[in-house]
C-alpha cells in the first residue's frame, strides 16, 4: 500500500497511526516500530548539542542567541534580554522540494 500524502483540513498523525502505518508499510510488528521512534527519539536527544542529521529531513541542532537589548511591550522601556541557548531544526533541501515544491521559472 502507498503512503496517502495528506492534504489541508486533515488532521496530524499520532503516535499510533504513525506506528501503525510504518509497521503496515514495512512488514515489522507494531512493538518494534514503537522501539525504533523511541531510539530514535533518545538518539535526537542524546546527539542535538553535537547536531544531529536525518539524511533526507534535516538537522537538530543547539545554537547560542547572544545577548541582546529588546523593549517591553506594555511600557516600551528597554529591557537587557540574556543570552540563552535554543534548539533549532532545519528542514533538507530534499524535504523542502518534496513538501512545497520550488516555482517554475
Amino acid at each position: 500500500m502507498a503512503i496517502k500524502k495528506a492534504k489541508k483540513g486533515d488532521k496530524a498523525l499520532t503516535k499510533t497511526a504513525i506506528i501503525g502505518c510504518m509497521a503496515e508499510e514495512t512488514g515489522l510488528t507494531k512493538k518494534d516500530i514503537g522501539k525504533v521512534l523511541d531510539t530514535l527519539t533518545a538518539l535526537v536527544y542524546a546527539q542535538a548539542p553535537a547536531g544531529f542529521t536525518l539524511p533526507g529531513l534535516g538537522k537538530v541542532k543547539l545554537v547560542e542567541r547572544p545577548e541582546r537589548m529588546g523593549r517591553n511591550p506594555r511600557t516600551g522601556e528597554p529591557v537587557k534580554i540574556p543570552k540563552k541557548t535554543v534548539l533549532k531544526f532545519s528542514f533538507a533541501k530534499a524535504a523542502k522540494d518534496a513538501i512545497v515544491p520550488p516555482k517554475k521559472k
